[in-house]
């Protein structure tokens, strides 16, 4: 709600260490862009109607945050009578020139913080439409929406269903196959070690996968749970690539140092041992499909990384993020209530712990429009692509952008400007494997 403090979920974003938390969806489609004042004017009809894209971030404190910025909380404030149109605008640069110049730049504290660009496309006959935005303000699901709405075929999206907050009933991961449950809040694992090439920044990259590798991946073999057999799905197919990546950076790391115990507490303590992937799972109930804003909970599930087997793999992340919807629990609303009241000493006594890598080393968010044929004023769209925020140092997040014609992948490092391309090929790699025997 306009002027309302942010939740848990959002103050953290807010408060985000390693760069501005800025993130952002792009469209690749073939043809020749709109004119811009055609892309605006369809901005103003479909969007017109959302009290959340005119909203602005207060931070506590004001000019002076002192003692505010650990006891205060942020807050939106709403800017009546704002114009859309002003935050769209076009320019002569591809997606990774955009992210080069823009993602690390917060946005203006006095406008709403998103906007809407045409870009240059990353092949010839072909151009970008980039959502950007402060990760506060919007999540994936949020994006895909306004993203949807703008595409031929499309309304204007209701004002009242986008604010529809998803109230006592959540949609959660159940507890896995294995058993067990999820890891406590402040559980950690085993940290993976990443590249480290090239100068300690932050690092971005995209490849687009190859959909009959892709499919092939999935027919490699995953137990449907009741002794029949099923495709795997293409997120189960997404987590074991990345688990296989993992499991390779470790068996690097093994070969080329003589330490002993590994990170997270070595073979006297198997949980320590565990590694884990952040994933990011929607949270919305069916009835509210269309609010903006954050409804996504963040969980951790095992990464395989112990078995060689890029298929026996995949049959370990069957079933890893199936959902159920069920009311809050009392807990869990005291525990958010709590963190939320003092969000900057929260932060200051459990950053340490949640960003490490031992924590999580990699995050994986798969974002996907499924419909066929969708077009932009008759320009047919070719991929979606992922631009997630800054991770947390020496850490990696795998973004897995689909639609009805492909799927591309994002990878987003901070240990070192030659480990995003790294990681991305080496996800090739496995993918390559996982389909090969499922020949």
């Amino acid at each position: 709600m306009p002027g309302s403090h942010l939740p848990l979920m959002e103050e953290g974003m807010a408060r985000w260490p390693f760069g501005p938390p800025n993130a952002g969806i792009a469209l690749d489609l073939a043809g020749a862009p709109p004119a811009l004042d055609e892309l605006r004017a369809l901005v103003e009809e479909r969007w017109k109607a959302l009290p959340r894209l005119t909203q602005t971030l207060v931070a506590p404190g004001g000019a002076r945050p002192g003692l505010a910025w650990w006891t205060g909380r942020h807050r939106w404030a709403r800017r009546d009578g704002h114009d859309l149109a002003q935050q769209v605008d076009s320019a002569d640069l591809t997606l990774r020139d955009a992210v080069r110049q823009w993602f690390h730049t917060p946005f203006p504290a006095d406008r709403p913080p998103w906007s809407l660009h045409l870009l240059r496309g990353a092949t010839e006959g072909e151009f970008s439409l980039l959502f950007r935005m402060h990760h506060s303000l919007l999540d994936g699901r949020s994006l895909t929406t306004l993203l949807r709405a703008l595409l031929d075929d499309g309304r204007p999206l209701d004002g009242a269903a986008s604010l529809a907050v998803p109230g006592p009933r959540r949609r959660t991961v159940r507890p896995g196959p294995t058993g067990g449950g999820p890891p406590g809040l402040l559980t950690t694992g085993r940290a993976v070690p990443l590249p480290h090439r090239g100068a300690r920044e932050p690092a971005y990259t995209v490849v687009r996968l190859r959909a009959d590798v892709l499919r092939a991946a999935r027919g490699a073999g995953s137990p449907a749970g009741d002794g029949s057999a099923r495709p795997a799905t293409t997120n189960e197919v997404f987590l074991a690539t990345v688990s296989g990546v993992l499991r390779a950076r470790l068996a690097a790391s093994d070969a080329g140092s003589a330490a002993a115990p590994a990170a997270g507490g070595g073979d006297r303590d198997p949980a320590a041992r565990q590694v884990w992937l952040s994933v990011p799972v929607d949270e919305r109930p069916d009835d509210c499909g269309e609010f903006l804003g954050n409804a996504f909970a963040n969980v951790r599930v095992p990464a395989p990384v112990d078995l060689g087997d890029p298929a026996a793999r995949l049959t370990a992340c069957a079933g890893l993020l199936t959902t159920v919807t069920r009311p809050r629990r009392t807990a869990e609303k005291l525990v958010e209530g709590t963190l939320a009241a003092v969000p900057g000493a929260t932060l200051a006594l459990a950053g340490g712990k949640i960003f490490a890598p031992a924590y999580a080393p990699a995050a994986c968010s798969y974002v996907h429009l499924r419909e066929q044929g969708r077009t932009l004023a008759g320009r047919p769209l070719r991929h979606l692509t992922i631009v997630p925020m800054v991770p947390p140092a020496d850490t990696a997040t795998f973004a897995l952008g689909g639609c009805a014609e492909g799927h591309t992948l994002s990878v987003a490092t901070n240990s070192g400007s030659q480990d995003a391309g790294l990681l991305a090929k080496a996800f090739l790699d496995e993918l390559t494997l996982l389909a090969e025997g499922a020949r």
